[in-house]
């Protein structure tokens, strides 16, 4: 694993839009339970070629959605969520490539959710929606691209529970996809991820106000909420960053039990930001099909699910990542190869943590922005 130099960024895609594809036929998932009807956000960036070549699908990580770059309005603070990634002249180049983004099922954010209204009495699905799985996604996504009319995708890309869509997708559907891009994920959810997630699905639920999850029509259980966001945001993170950048410093006399130090004021801020858009039942279900991925389980050994692919590989692991270490970047590469997998990796040194592939993005867009012009040559 290597590390590479600094390479400029240009200006991004400017104003977008958010459009939404809809379904009437229902979506069986891998419960037997079927979702439907369907509706999927997302969002394009760049044009299709005359010949569909060079379409690139992105894909978000827990709290993630289909605004991945540019602005919805000119008066918006922050652009899309990996807005440095895309755009002209950036690793996933919109002058060459026709880039597409889209909200998971069980999202909050246009999709097809637990708060979306229910087909038999037209309210929120909330305790009625169904278990979903990583691959449920996936097959979601995969009527998306046949929508667009598009056979095979130049690249599948995410980091973290986009990485884990990648995966299933090259796995899943081989003959579609030509390259996959995988940022601090793994193959796995480890015992420690599951066991983080189920404290923070326990504090919704232990929340009063989540009432079992039908909680639309009166307050949403914003406490749960906020302690689940609390504890998965400093997952992200790592020791040194917290030490750096928060250290022990005290913002108010510690005189009671509420927040005092530094870090506690920004993890309430963090949480506060979080309740105002995002819903705690998509929290509850995303998360849960976080914990069931599983792909060494869902096809007998990590090498017989590798040897189903046929793409490329590219994956990144950061140095301060503790969520998604670079030892399980280490185990998928070794069973990639064993399958005779192209699979390279390259370890980016950072303080970041697991967030690093969102917010170190310099030395990752010169490796994938390679990656991809080799697929091109292709």
């Amino acid at each position: 694993m290597e590390a590479l130099s600094h390479a400029p960024i240009s200006e991004g895609v400017g104003i977008v839009r958010t459009q939404r594809m809809y379904w009437t036929t229902p979506l069986k998932l891998t419960s037997g339970a079927t979702l439907g009807p369907l509706t999927l956000a997302y969002e394009t960036y760049g044009e299709l070629a005359p010949d569909r070549s060079n379409a690139i699908l992105i894909l978000h990580a827990l709290s993630g959605d289909a605004h991945a770059a540019g602005y919805h309005h000119p008066t918006d603070r922050k652009p899309g969520w990996w807005d440095a990634m895309i755009g002209p002249g950036r690793a996933f180049d919109t002058n060459r490539y026709f880039v597409i983004c889209s909200n998971v099922i069980g999202g909050c954010r246009g999709s097809t959710g637990p708060s979306s209204p229910h087909p038999a009495d037209g309210k929120p699905y909330g305790s009625r929606f169904p278990i979903i799985t990583i691959e449920d996604m996936v097959r979601a996504q995969q009527r998306l691209i046949d929508a667009l009319g598009i056979d095979t995708l130049l690249a599948v890309a995410g980091g973290s529970m986009g990485g884990f869509q990648a995966l299933a997708w090259a796995v899943e559907y081989p003959e579609r996809v030509r390259g996959a891009i995988l940022l601090a994920t793994s193959a796995r959810s480890s015992p420690q991820t599951v066991a983080w997630n189920y404290i923070g699905r326990r504090a919704i639920m232990a929340d009063p106000r989540w009432r079992g999850g039908d909680y639309y029509d009166g307050e949403p259980p914003r406490d749960g909420l906020a302690v689940a966001r609390m504890l998965g945001h400093i997952t992200y993170l790592c020791e040194e960053k917290l030490e750096q950048r928060f250290g022990r410093r005290v913002d108010s006399e510690i005189l009671d039990l509420g927040p005092c130090f530094a870090i506690e004021h920004y993890l309430e801020h963090q949480a506060a930001r979080f309740n105002d858009r995002f819903d705690a039942n998509s929290y509850l279900v995303i998360t849960r099909a976080m914990d069931s991925w599983d792909l060494a389980a869902r096809y007998g050994s990590l090498e017989a699910a590798f040897d189903l692919a046929r793409a490329r590989f590219l994956a990144l692991a950061y140095s301060s990542d503790w969520l998604y270490p670079p030892t399980e970047t280490h185990r998928m590469a070794a069973a990639a190869q064993s399958a005779g997998r192209s699979f390279t990796t390259h370890l980016i040194t950072t303080d970041a943590g697991h967030d690093a592939f969102l917010t170190d993005t310099t030395v990752q867009s010169v490796l994938i922005r390679d990656f991809l012009e080799q697929l091109m040559k292709e």
